[in-house]
């Protein structure tokens, strides 16, 4: 058996099983669309109705033109309007004939046009929204899910609900049209043996209910699996450089067996499930069909078959009935449809109305300060604490009551072991992930109540793993800065001591860097990624292990060109090169989340504490470490340790 929804889906607390959610997609983003939606429904009623022409034509020309039982009557027509002759009778019968298969082909065209328009637009409007509402979850949201389950909303539950509605929500309202235009014909023209096939209706409700009860749960595990499997390709396909190093290609492919065998597991239970209700449906209709011939053919040979069925029943009306219990099956087949991708369709909505629907994490304060000249840089943390969200639900602690000021235009090193909150406390500032405990402010504003847009345009940030977008060069120094000349490109690239290599590439700055850079090494990405942070000009810059991935030499030249750059603002540089700070105007020493020592770096090396410890470990001086540090050494290697 697949795996429950609620064991492997990673959207599984977003899901919005208590409301009807296309109904809920349809109100939000109908509106917008609402007259090409209906023109769409009108051309379809009409379109539609042009069908049941055919089959009325050919019964009144066997009535009255072929058998001649009955007088040559057209509804909607004044019998003294009409025709006597024969042969302007059936001319009459040909063209009303040829005009609806005309009207019906025209309409039909304005109805895919109108429809498509309207599904196209919905699924564009709803697609974006998603994203947008994706982008501004905070990042303990992404820290819990794999970036294939994201995609897996954002492209295929989205796609789902485009398919269902240009598909099968238009199908829908043909299959009204024509079967209650069928059965209304029918009751009108002999409601007894109109009984007959429309009594397959509420058979056909019953086992209709009960497929939806059956699928549903069905789908929402198939949903998972998609979701289960996107993340297995896109992670091994992200990693296939350590895939191939390690030789684990036959690994990876028994992973993606398991989880398309998931797939396939929770694939194959819904349609095991599917491909028993529509036999069923066409076994119901197919009754209907049989009752009516077997009744109406007696009636017209032999008849009355029973004191019910009063009166007489000619050979043209009989042609009719048949025509259209006939054409009772396919709808119900295609209703069968209908049900089945409605519920599919239904299970991505669920995912999707609860994203849309979900609070953000980081919210926007109701009447946010939003600075006209910027930010001066005085930072203060106060008693602050964070846990991260794990996966299970509980907390993993760490950082714990941290309490610092900076002064605007101070330089701020933060340094500790691996797994000590360094990165962390960095993004309490930038607001990606919010306290649990304590505030954070920025000029004297806790940076909650600042506009989100005006903290972060404030912030350079510089990660330790640089990313870079598939692009130019120059479109990823360039981003997130509306207007730049290529002068101010080249000055930033030359302060991140990018230049010189950027210029030595085949197309310069023009160069396609690959999906994340990858035709650029891990070092030149960075400097770009320093490149990109000085062209933005900040308030505030933060350096996340900024020349982590350079040489000596390298790191020489940046450090000397940022010099000039982190004299006017408030810096914070995290470094494990306790070189690359010891000239900080103060260095924070963290370690398992908590401020253990903050000073100069003379300060703290007359501490004789922890900073002291680790500069003796870059200077070289490792017979000189205390026995608590290397335990501490140890520990900081274990698995579950977040910087």
């Amino acid at each position: 058996m697949p795996p429950s929804p609620s064991d492997d889906d990673e959207f599984e607390d977003l899901r919005a099983e208590d409301v009807n959610a296309i109904w809920e997609l349809f109100k939000d983003y109908g509106r917008g669309q609402r007259s090409a939606f209906v023109l769409g429904a009108v051309a379809s009623v009409v379109a539609v109705s042009m069908e049941l022409v055919p089959a009325y034509l050919l019964g009144t020309a066997i009535d009255t033109l072929f058998t001649q039982s009955r007088p040559f009557t057209i509804p909607g027509i004044p019998t003294g309007s009409l025709p006597t002759e024969p042969e302007m009778q059936i001319a009459l019968l040909v063209g009303i004939l040829f005009a609806s298969h005309v009207l019906g082909a025209v309409l039909g065209w304005v109805n895919d046009w109108a429809w498509n328009h309207f599904s196209q637009h919905f699924q564009h409007n709803v697609r974006v929204d998603s994203y947008d509402a994706m982008q501004r979850r905070s990042l303990t949201f992404f820290d819990n899910r794999q970036t294939g389950e994201v995609m897996s909303i954002l492209n295929n539950d989205v796609n789902q609900l485009e398919g269902f509605l240009t598909n099968n929500l238009n199908t829908a309202i043909q299959i009204v049209v024509r079967c209650g235009g069928m059965g209304a014909v029918m009751l009108a023209i002999n409601w007894r043996l109109g009984i007959i096939p429309t009594l397959v209706i509420p058979l056909l409700a019953y086992a209709s209910y009960w497929f939806v009860k059956a699928i549903h749960p069905k789908y929402q595990e198939v949903r998972s699996s998609v979701g289960q499997l996107n993340s297995r390709l896109e992670n091994n396909l992200g990693g296939i450089e350590v895939v191939k190093s390690y030789a684990k290609e036959s690994f990876e492919t028994d992973r993606v067996d398991e989880a398309s065998q998931e797939y396939l597991d929770a694939n194959w239970d819904a349609i095991t499930t599917r491909i028993k209700f529509w036999p069923a449906l066409r076994l119901i209709t197919a009754v209907g069909y049989t009752a009516t011939f077997l009744i109406g053919g007696w009636w017209v040979m032999f008849g009355s078959p029973h004191p019910f069925f009063q009166g007489s029943l000619t050979a043209g009306t009989l042609v009719i009935f048949l025509s259209y219990s006939r054409r009772f099956m396919w709808p119900m087949r295609q209703f069968g449809q209908i049900i089945n991708d409605y519920q599919y369709a239904q299970a991505a909505g669920e995912r999707i109305v609860g994203l849309l629907g979900s609070e953000p994490g980081v919210s926007e304060a109701e009447d946010p300060f939003d600075p006209d000249d910027g930010f001066a840089g005085e930072v203060e943390y106060e008693d602050v604490s964070f846990a991260y969200e794990t996966a299970d639900g509980e907390g993993e602690q760490v950082l714990r009551d941290v309490s610092f000021d900076v002064e605007p235009g101070e330089m701020v090193g933060l340094v500790g072991p691996t797994g000590a909150g360094k990165t962390t406390l960095m993004k309490m500032l930038m607001r990606m992930y919010d306290v649990d405990e304590g505030e954070v402010r920025l000029d004297g504003h806790d940076v909650q109540d600042i506009s989100l847009r005006a903290l972060r345009d404030s912030i350079g940030y510089v990660s330790q793993e640089p990313y870079l977008f598939y692009g130019t060069v120059r479109e990823n120094i360039a981003y997130g800065i509306e207007s730049v000349d290529d002068d101010g490109i080249e000055e930033a690239a030359k302060v991140a001591g990018a230049h010189e290599f950027i210029t030595d590439l085949e197309d310069g700055y023009d160069t396609m860097v690959g999906e994340r850079g990858v035709k650029l090494s891990g070092g030149q990405r960075q400097r770009i990624s320093i490149a990109r942070a000085v062209l933005k000009d900040p308030d505030i810059l933060i350096l996340d292990e900024a020349t982590s991935h350079v040489d000596n030499e390298t790191e020489a030249v940046i450090q000397n060109s940022l010099g000039d750059l982190i004299e006017d603002r408030t810096a914070f540089a995290i470094a494990h090169r306790l070189s690359t700070v010891r000239h900080a105007d103060q260095i924070l020493v963290l370690d398992e989340g908590e401020l253990v020592e903050q000073g100069t770096h003379d300060d703290l090396l007359a501490e004789d504490g922890l900073y002291a410890t680790l500069w003796h470990v870059q200077v070289g001086e490792v017979d000189a470490l205390p026995d608590e540090f290397l335990e501490r050494a140890n520990r900081s290697l274990q698995p579950g340790q977040l910087d």
